[in-house]
Parts: structure tokens; C-alpha cells; sequence
């Protein structure tokens, strides 16, 4: 029961609720007990509880492209579903293609998120919607301004009212977006089906290798990558620079301690989810092995659990192919999701 309790406590918190029992079958006792467990259920805000039409209504907003001040792009322009909702170059474009400044995520699991942005400073998916829409660099419009070009839409008056009881405004476009975020469930990859049965399961020896290698000691990856959504949503540096252009969280709270914080970022699907880091700046998974591998470079607020791992070119194919059984090829391939 203790060891459990520890396992829980490297979980998010928004997940304590509702842990389930973990497979054990062809791991360690250690091992085992650092896999995280299912998902919690999607708490929806009093305001914004989920309905089909609310559901809808968000579907149509995040591909519409009016949105944005010259109406260029949509939220889904920079979050395809084929790269779970995420985008594949270092910077998104936003209206006049002007260039992002920080890589795209992914939106897989983002009804389980406790805080939102790279620097944790938007606390629901609500204020989120508000972050690109006013961004220079992506939508560059006002969200009130918005709602008044979209309620010339007669089917979108017809829609809102339904949803919400009210015309299109910006009430509405960010709770009925936030709701069709909130949809987007990632937990069908190869690695789930092996939790829910490992007698049945679907990976290699290679990728169970790997799985082996990402819980354990020597790698220490489930210190940060823990819990469902392989992640425990915290603020770390992990040395991909020496000095950087981005300083994180330091963004928010001005505090030199904070300085290139950025929050862990989910490792499902992050097959299909590259460029990688906050920057894009490592183009391919292989990449990424071989700069934990190194240990990253200096920094005064670099991680402690960072080291050189000093692996051996099997083992890093191994935790590879472990990654790439985080894929979960029914979510990116869903029609109901898609434009």
C-alpha cells in the first residue's frame, strides 16, 4: 500500500481521484509500479458543462478561419489532427505569415491539464482560446470583435442559441471551442492496450525493452514523464541550451530562478508530434535520445535529474521504439475530429 501511495504522489493531482491498478505481468515490482495510471473523468466548468450542440459548435469554430484579423487561419491550422492536433515545422504561421515563436503542441489530453501555455500562466482552456486569438504573431484580433463578425453568420445565430441561449459572441466561441478541445482523448496506443492486457500484448521485445529502460533509474524519464499523460505538468530546464533566446517561465513571474522553466509536454504521440522542445529545434526523436543521452548542456536552473545516461546504441533504439508505442494511431486518423 505504501509503495502505491509513492506511485500516486508522482501523478498529477488532478488524477489522484480516480487511479486504477496498473499491469504488472513481465515487469519488476519497481518497475510496475511507477506506470501510470487511466484517466480520470473530463471535468467540465458549471458554465461550460459538455453537450452535443456545445460540442458542434466548437468543432466548426476551431476550423474557422474567421478567427483571425484577415481570416488566413484557424486554430487548426497550427494543431493538425494528423500530428495530434500539434504542427509539423518549428513555427507556425500566423496571419501575414508571420513566424511563431514557440513550437506548436499538442492538444491530446488537454481537458487533463491544471494550467495552460508553456509558462503555466492561463488556468482553463477558456482564457486559453484568448492566447492566439490576440497574439501578434498568430490570429492578431480581438475576441469581441470576432464574435461580431461570426454573428452575421445565420447558421452560427442558430447554433449559438441552441448551445448557449445567446447570439455568437465571445462568450460563446470560447467555451464551445474549449469543449471541443476537451474532447480530444488520446489513450489508445499500442502501450495502453499492453497496461489493459499485457498477456495479449501488442509490442515488441524491443518496445517492452524500452518501456524496462524509460521506468527505471538509470534513465530516470518517469520523473518527469509520469502519471497518465506522461507528464507531472512541472517546470524544469532540461539543457537544451547553455543561454536562451526564450527565457519560460520567467516570462510570468520575473524571477531569475524561473529563468527557461518550461513545462513538461506529453510524450503520447510524440511519434507524429515533432519538431521537438519549446523551440522545435531538434527535428527528430533520435535527436532527442542523444541530447538526454549526452545530459544536456549547462545551466544554472537545469535539472538535477539530468545526467549523462552513457547508453548503448541498442538500448537507445529500444527507448525509441517504446516511444513510438505511445502512438495512437485511431485518435490522429479519427474522421470525428477532423475538418
Amino acid at each position: 500500500m505504501i509503495a502505491r501511495y509513492l506511485l500516486y504522489l508522482i501523478a498529477p493531482l488532478i488524477f489522484l481521484s480516480s487511479c486504477t491498478d496498473t499491469a504488472k505481468t513481465g515487469l519488476s515490482d519497481q518497475i510496475s509500479l511507477r506506470l501510470p495510471s487511466d484517466f480520470s473523468e473530463v471535468i467540465y466548468p458549471n458554465d461550460n458543462l459538455y453537450s452535443a450542440e456545445r460540442w458542434q459548435l466548437g468543432k466548426m469554430l476551431f476550423y474557422d478561419t474567421r478567427l483571425s484579423i484577415d481570416s488566413s487561419i484557424s486554430c487548426g491550422s497550427c494543431h493538425k489532427a494528423s500530428s495530434a492536433f500539434s504542427d509539423n515545422i518549428r513555427f507556425s504561421l500566423g496571419v501575414y505569415d508571420r513566424i511563431g515563436t514557440r513550437n506548436s503542441p499538442t492538444l491530446a489530453n488537454v481537458a487533463f491539464h491544471p494550467y495552460f501555455t508553456r509558462e503555466g500562466g492561463v488556468p482553463s482552456l477558456e482564457q486559453q482560446i484568448l492566447v492566439p486569438i490576440q497574439e501578434h504573431n498568430e490570429f492578431d484580433f480581438n475576441v469581441v470583435l470576432a464574435g461580431e463578425r461570426l454573428a452575421h453568420d445565420s447558421l452560427y445565430t442558430i447554433m449559438s442559441q441552441k448551445a448557449y441561449n445567446r447570439d455568437m459572441d465571445y462568450f460563446v466561441i470560447t467555451r464551445a471551442i474549449s469543449t471541443f478541445e476537451r474532447s480530444l482523448i488520446s489513450d489508445q496506443s499500442p502501450f495502453d492496450a499492453y497496461r489493459h492486457n499485457s498477456e495479449t500484448s501488442p509490442l515488441t521485445k524491443s518496445q517492452e525493452s524500452g518501456m524496462n529502460l524509460f521506468f527505471s533509474e538509470k534513465t530516470n524519464c518517469f520523473t518527469c514523464h509520469s502519471g497518465p499523460n506522461f507528464t507531472n505538468y512541472s517546470f524544469q530546464n532540461n539543457g537544451l541550451y547553455e543561454v536562451y533566446q526564450d527565457n519560460g517561465k520567467m516570462r510570468l513571474t520575473g524571477n531569475e530562478s524561473d529563468n527557461a522553466l518550461f513545462k513538461v509536454p506529453s510524450l503520447r504521440n510524440i511519434e507524429v508530434s515533432g519538431p521537438f522542445m519549446h523551440d522545435g529545434s531538434l527535428n527528430t526523436l533520435e535527436l532527442v535520445i542523444e541530447h538526454y543521452d549526452r545530459g544536456g548542456y549547462s545551466h544554472v536552473n537545469k535539472s538535477p535529474n539530468l545526467k549523462p545516461l552513457n547508453l548503448a546504441s541498442n538500448e537507445k533504439e529500444d527507448l525509441l521504439n517504446f516511444l513510438r508505442s505511445l502512438t495512437d494511431e485511431g485518435f490522429i486518423s479519427n474522421p470525428k475530429f477532423k475538418n
